[in-house]
């Protein structure tokens, strides 16, 4: 399936010129998304002194922010990051500190509260499908693109580690909505840093950034085909890792194992996750992209059912942190697959759509597999939540004519030892 690996390493991605700044800028503006949530939570519930209050609160802050994410990320690539990105960012880096200062006064009324969060998830800038956008620009070699890929999700999954840690750092010293107050103005600097970077304002290899109107129907239909593949498979993953996460609280519960051995689990989630991310980006594939996506959703669903047959949290471990391997590969191959059947100016909603449905996926595991828990053996609900991963290996991997054919060429072009040796070509996406 693979051959050894002649590629460009890691740190020729980040040799590419401007590629540290832009991808560090981003990074800093991604961290406020691994910090929001739990600062918000915090504030919220200290404000309301309502758990209920603070969860529907937090439903419609999230709601918004995943259903409408398509919709921001086609502004992203009608009109370009400096005009959309930014004054998206702004916006809710701005009501951000309307909802920290409104949760600093008890007392608030739960429909200001409510109305606040909703607008503030509606204007949450699409950094990440727009850095990974970037990079498809930049970088026309596929097996780079794919290192690139894979070095970008693993930063993200660790900044939603970091993220949280931050915040307890913050909360020991200072009120929660300190957390709120940090989390805008590391969006708000982080996107003025990348949409300031040249990557992110030269233009595309084919000069049609803009996608004005709607695309024809013949082409509107592939690109939905090319689409269902990555967004159904990133789905599935939604749902099982967030499965995970309730599932191992019951394991824990039930062994009486306390809080410390759910954090344990769920790190090496975490870090096989990581791992797989990066040993992933190294191996020089041989099958296509859109043949590794149902070997990778499999392995994930596999590596779940057997962790629920663990005898006790020895096992447990390790067989979490298995099916973390499994993990940002498949987000990552998603995303080329994704960007490989883009039409020109669609590229950052293809993204958006891959990271939409790993959002909304998670959301419905963690309702569905709550219901579960309380009807079904641990072992079963294992199984089930590791099926649903499985499942979505079965869906077929549809081309878009036109892309497939120039991703195609693209993908047996010879890596280059070295990205400064063409000239960069950045476009726009998400």
């Amino acid at each position: 399936m693979s051959t050894p690996s002649s590629r460009p390493s890691y740190a020729a991605v980040l040799r590419v010129p401007h590629a540290r700044r832009t991808f560090a800028a981003a990074l800093v503006g991604r961290l406020s998304y691994g910090t929001v949530s739990l600062a918000l939570m915090l504030s919220l519930t200290r404000s309301t002194g309502s758990y209920a209050v603070a969860g529907l609160v937090m439903a419609l802050f999230g709601a918004t922010s995943v259903f409408l994410s398509p919709y921001r990320a086609s502004l992203v690539d009608r009109h370009g990051p400096r005009r959309a990105l930014l004054p998206m960012a702004l916006l809710y880096a701005a009501l951000l500190c309307v909802l920290a200062e409104v949760c600093r006064r008890p007392g608030t009324p739960e429909a200001v509260l409510a109305v606040t969060a909703a607008l503030a998830g509606a204007c949450t800038p699409p950094l990440g499908p727009t850095m990974r956008a970037v990079w498809a620009r930049l970088l026309p070699d596929r097996a780079l693109l794919q290192r690139a890929y894979s070095l970008d999700g693993v930063a993200e999954e660790l900044l939603f580690v970091s993220g949280p840690l931050l915040v307890g750092a913050l909360v020991a010293v200072a009120p929660p909505v300190a957390g709120v107050v940090l989390s805008a103005v590391l969006v708000a600097a982080g996107t003025l840093a990348f949409v300031t970077s040249p990557m992110t304002a030269a233009p595309g290899p084919d000069g049609r950034q803009k996608n004005d109107g709607p695309a024809p129907k013949g082409r509107a239909d592939g690109q939905v085909r090319a689409l269902l593949q990555p967004v159904v498979v990133a789905a599935a993953v939604g749902v099982s890792v967030s499965a995970v996460d309730l599932l191992v609280v019951a394991y824990a519960g039930e062994r009486d194992l306390g809080d410390g051995a759910v954090a344990w689990v769920l790190a090496a989630l975490s870090v096989g996750s990581a791992v797989g991310g990066l040993v992933n980006g190294a191996v020089a594939w041989s099958s296509p992209t859109r043949a590794r996506l149902p070997f990778f959703a499999v392995g994930l669903g596999l590596c779940l059912a057997a962790a629920g047959l663990a005898p006790g949290l020895g096992t447990l471990i390790p067989a979490v942190m298995c099916a973390g391997l499994f993990v940002a590969p498949a987000l990552t191959t998603a995303y080329l697959i994704a960007d490989e059947g883009a039409a020109p100016g669609f590229r950052v909603r293809a993204g958006a759509w891959c990271n939409t449905a790993v959002n909304a996926g998670g959301s419905a595991g963690a309702a569905a597999v709550g219901l579960l828990v309380e009807r079904l053996p641990l072992p079963v609900c294992f199984a089930v939540s590791g099926a649903v991963a499985a499942a979505a290996a079965l869906v077929p991997g549809h081309r878009r004519g036109g892309s497939a054919r120039r991703s195609g060429l693209i993908s047996r072009r010879r890596s280059r030892p070295s990205p400064e040796r063409h000239p960069s070509r950045v476009s726009g996406r998400p």
